[in-house]
């Protein structure tokens, strides 16, 4: 066979496999051009007759190349496009229900505290307090009658860390509300609060609350007579950085054998692999080392612990149920929130954790096709990348076939 009937062959099979890709991520032009590309390339390796060694490399390379390609492909193909396209930046309070209809009296007020520190120690690394742990729980208490002052340890206009990933309708709708913006541009300084003025305190999150947390004096006053006193104290994530060095008056470390959840140092060293020469301490290692027993929730997924009016959540994703359980110690049922999709999809990765893959796949019938809910797949799928990341090739998978699963039955809904 000619050299130049093979390089042809080669490009029809390239353009069949561009087409295939293309259709498959709603992206044709683009994905035939590559597809004619690697056809092409791939025919031309077979005018390598005096180089078999450098051929079949160039063959083997290729075949890794298509593989790789089209397991992306299937992966992007996987996740819900049309749901990530749709623009959220413009939300606003008054077209969310929850927060627009039968709103609730007055009931007190709740100090909200986040992070000054911009860089990570001295890293250089960008930090603040993270949006989404301040916004959802912003409105949660809003919603349930509660209003929110927010406050830092200097005051002014804090730092605040977005994650694109992350946003939804609430967080968009807490970056256009103007009341909500003046008290995140204009924090109260920690030394300014009037403590008896509020019937909570809740410490947001954000890896700069590792730096400017521990040592505040005002803070730890403000933690202590809340507590003591029996006011609800909060924390999400990294905010329990803010109960590290509490001492109550009897001498005894705030910590001392209460059930307390952070973020873990597990979570942490996955995403930073040198935090132990970055930040200050792990705080999962200073938790415990101030007497708490830490409750250690499934990587990156909802957990809380509540001991008593001590309220602490493990990471971004526990900040709607922390929320909600700090109105509950307050002595008020929550008011009705439709859960989220992102919500739904970390309550079937908690049922894949605990009972594995059939009673997930259970729960995401239930969910999709009895309550006609919704299901955030992106979520299911960043946690097949993170079991990769961290070399569980079985969990990758498992998590892969239950995305793939939910946007077969979403195609029910």
């Amino acid at each position: 066979m000619k050299s130049e009937k093979k390089i042809g062959i080669g490009i029809v099979l390239g353009t069949a496999f561009g087409i295939a890709i293309g259709l498959a991520i709603n992206n044709l032009p683009v994905w035939i051009g590559v597809g004619v590309v690697i056809g092409a390339a791939t025919g031309a390796t077979f005018r390598l007759k005096k180089h078999p060694k450098i051929k079949w490399a160039l063959i083997s390379i290729f075949s890794l190349l298509i593989l790789l390609i089209s397991f992306g492909a299937w992966f992007i193909n996987l996740l819900p496009i049309e749901e990530m396209k749709k623009d959220l930046t413009n939300s606003k309070v008054e077209e969310i229900q929850y927060l627009s209809q039968n709103k609730t009296p007055k009931r007190g007020k709740i100090l909200a505290v986040v992070t000054n520190s911009e860089t990570m120690g001295n890293s250089g690394k960008k930090t603040g307090y993270e949006l989404t742990e301040l916004s959802r729980a912003y409105y949660v208490f809003e919603a349930n009658g509660f209003e929110v002052d927010i406050a830092s340890p200097l005051g002014g206009k804090p730092p605040v860390v977005l994650d694109d990933d992350d946003m939804g309708i609430y967080d968009y709708a807490f970056l256009n509300d103007s009341i909500a913006q003046n008290k995140a541009s204009n924090t109260i300084a920690i030394n300014d609060v009037s403590a008896e003025d509020y019937s909570a305190v809740f410490f947001v999150g954000g890896k700069g609350a590792m730096f400017d947390f521990p040592e505040n004096k005002f803070i730890q006053e403000i933690v202590k007579k809340y507590y003591q006193s029996g006011k609800v104290v909060g924390a999400v994530c990294h905010g329990p950085a803010a109960l590290v060095n509490v001492t109550l008056d009897n001498g005894t470390h705030l910590l001392e054998n209460k059930m307390v959840s952070s973020f873990t140092n597990e979570e942490e060293l996955l995403l930073i692999s040198d935090a132990k020469s970055i930040f200050p301490f792990l705080l999962q290692d200073k938790l415990i080392a101030g007497g708490a027993k830490f409750n250690k929730g499934a990587m990156y997924l909802e957990t809380i612990s509540h001991d008593n009016n001590l309220i602490t959540g493990q990471n971004p994703w526990s900040t709607w149920k922390l929320a909600e359980t700090i109105i509950e110690q307050l002595g008020y049922t929550p008011k009705y929130r439709e859960i989220t999709g992102e919500e739904n999809a970390g309550k079937i990765l908690l049922v894949y954790e605990r009972e594995g893959s059939d009673k997930a796949k259970q729960l995401i019938d239930k969910l999709l096709i009895q309550e006609k809910k919704s299901i955030d797949r992106l979520l299911i799928a960043s946690h097949s990348v993170i079991a990769a990341m961290n070399g569980e090739i079985g969990r990758f998978f498992g998590l892969l076939g239950l995305t793939s699963y939910a946007k077969k039955k979403s195609k029910i809904n």
